[in-house]
């Protein structure tokens, strides 16, 4: 079966002439010469970029959802095949109803009836991994049903494998290619495509963000747990407008410009106080509540792909961020070099160049005058000059900051980017590196010291005492370990003897066979 598969991606790339990829940077271009004369009916005139995002989508859902990870990578991939990457839409036609209910059968061992008293059987949306339909409890709760589609693992599993080999394949044959290194791109999405696979995950992902949240400055839907499976998650349905309909978020009464600023302040929120970041807030996942108490506030949806930062990353970003506002490129470039992102051995003053030379130019200007795409991809080119070692988790972070300059540019313009981040960067930087991270750090702590605090100076005794004692004990050890190598030369000379006795005897046994026999 999957030969088949193997060769049905052959002929889609040949088809849409991807193998232009590979064969214009190798010896074998004369055999892309050949390929195009036997192929004379393709039509490779459209510019590459689209031609590779047309396979993907012939591919089927799961190349689809590679070609929009693959966008997000402006480091590895030129920005033209970038740009048109980025259009793919992740709207997969639904899988049956008759499916759906079998899934949920299989998941809970009840009929559908016996687990909702209602059920929409048109899916409200749709993705490569599963698809939602609004529902009831049997007690009458409003729900939203995330069900995994069936045999998806399987499928995933299957060209994830063909992927690999196929990355394996570009790299063998093209240098250039292989500088791109597919097979880690793969891998990286892979990894991220296995956790959607179990939706009980995705509702950890969930809860963890609403309990980051509790004050709601961002709305995100309560999950049953009780419902929930590996196949099935249900949690509570969320009412409100879709981002990307300004106009009618301007009808109801939406203030846009502070909805722009609230956005801006919860992402720099979720990735510098928590730690734990929505990393696929494109629009058709982010709503707006309209109605009630929280009108005017983020709806968050699909918590299928988190990222996390470590308190080194944090600090490593509190320290650039700084830098960057006071505009010290000097230490930005210190911090790359001790953060070992570049070789030791790198310039300082070059690379404090080449960050003032892409980043002075965004400063003071409003959103609509700044593009962040550009941007990244200058820095990005630099990395290379430099040698930089991009991080997984940070390019996760510059795709989601992609998708909040979409969102930003989209309800204000206007917007400054860096003056509506800079006062909750500052405060939080202070709560790290300055002297509230001090004070904040004693007060974890002050239940510990407390504790422990009356067994001090027992453990400080014991402590002196065992040092006095291990001083004590040194020419002992050392007349232990004299007679421990003597016991061990003793048994290895032993165990020699033995071998030769040994060999002797055989020796002798083989001599009176022969002489037996003859």
């Amino acid at each position: 079966m999957r030969i088949f598969r193997l060769i049905y991606i052959i002929f889609i790339a040949l088809r849409f002439g991807l193998d232009e990829f590979v064969l214009s940077h190798t010896k074998l271009k004369p055999l892309q010469s050949l390929i195009n004369i036997l192929l004379f009916w393709r039509n490779t005139a459209k510019p590459r970029g689209e031609r590779l995002r047309l396979a993907l989508e012939a591919l089927g859902p799961i190349f689809v959802k590679f070609g929009q990870m693959l966008s997000t990578r402006r480091d590895l991939i030129p920005l033209d095949i970038a740009d048109e990457l980025a259009k793919l839409q992740d709207q997969v036609p639904p899988f049956a109803f008759t499916e759906v209910e079998a899934v949920i059968q299989e998941a809970f061992n009840l009929p559908l009836d016996q687990v909702f008293s209602e059920f929409d059987e048109t899916a409200i949306a749709s993705a490569s991994v599963a698809q939602v339909h609004f529902a009831h409890l049997l007690d009458g709760t409003p729900v939203a049903v995330k069900v995994l589609r069936p045999g998806i693992e399987k499928i995933i599993n299957h060209d994830l494998a063909l992927l690999d080999t196929a990355a394996w394949l570009l790299q063998s044959i093209s240098a250039e290619v292989k500088r791109l290194k597919p097979r880690e791109v793969v891998e990286e999405f892979a990894e991220h495509t296995h956790s959607e696979l179990d939706l009980t995950l995705e509702a950890a992902n969930c809860t963890r963000l609403a309990a980051n949240f509790s004050d709601k400055r961002l709305l995100v839907p309560d999950v049953y747990w009780d419902w929930c499976r590996k196949q099935v998650m249900v949690m509570q349905r969320m009412i409100g407008t879709p981002i990307s309909k300004i106009d009618v978020l301007r009808e109801k009464g939406i203030d846009i410009p502070k909805l722009a600023h609230d956005g801006v302040e919860i992402f720099f929120t979720q990735v510098f106080r928590d730690g734990f970041f929505h990393a696929d807030m494109h629009p058709g996942n982010i709503q707006v509540a309209t109605e009630g108490e929280f009108a005017g506030r983020y709806i968050a949806l699909d918590f299928g792909i988190m990222g996390t930062l470590n308190d080194t990353d944090k600090y490593y970003l509190a320290r650039n961020f700084l830098a960057f506002f006071n505009r010290d490129y000097r230490d930005v470039a210190v911090a790359h070099i001790e953060s070992g992102w570049v070789p030791k051995n790198t310039n300082v003053e070059a690379l404090e160049t080449a960050v003032r030379a892409i980043c002075e130019p965004i400063f003071d200007k409003p959103l609509k005058d700044i593009s962040f795409g550009r941007t990244l991809l200058s820095l990005f080119q630099m990395s290379r000059k430099f040698g930089v070692v991009i991080q997984p988790q940070l390019v996760m972070l510059q795709k989601t900051l992609l998708n909040i300059e979409g969102l930003g540019r989209d309800l204000d313009p206007d917007i400054d980017l860096w003056q509506s981040a800079k006062p909750f960067l500052k405060r939080w930087m202070s709560e790290q590196i300055g002297w509230r991270s001090i004070t904040t750090s004693f007060k974890k702590e002050l239940p510990h010291i407390a504790k422990n605090l009356p067994q001090m100076p027992r453990l400080l005794h014991q402590f002196l005492s065992q040092q006095t004692r291990a001083e004590q004990d040194v020419p002992i050890r050392q007349a232990l370990d004299t007679l421990i190598k003597t016991q061990e030369n003793q048994a290895l000379w032993q165990k020699r003897l033995t071998l030769v006795v040994v060999f002797f005897i055989l020796l002798q046994i083989a001599g009176l066979l022969a002489f037996w026999y003859l």
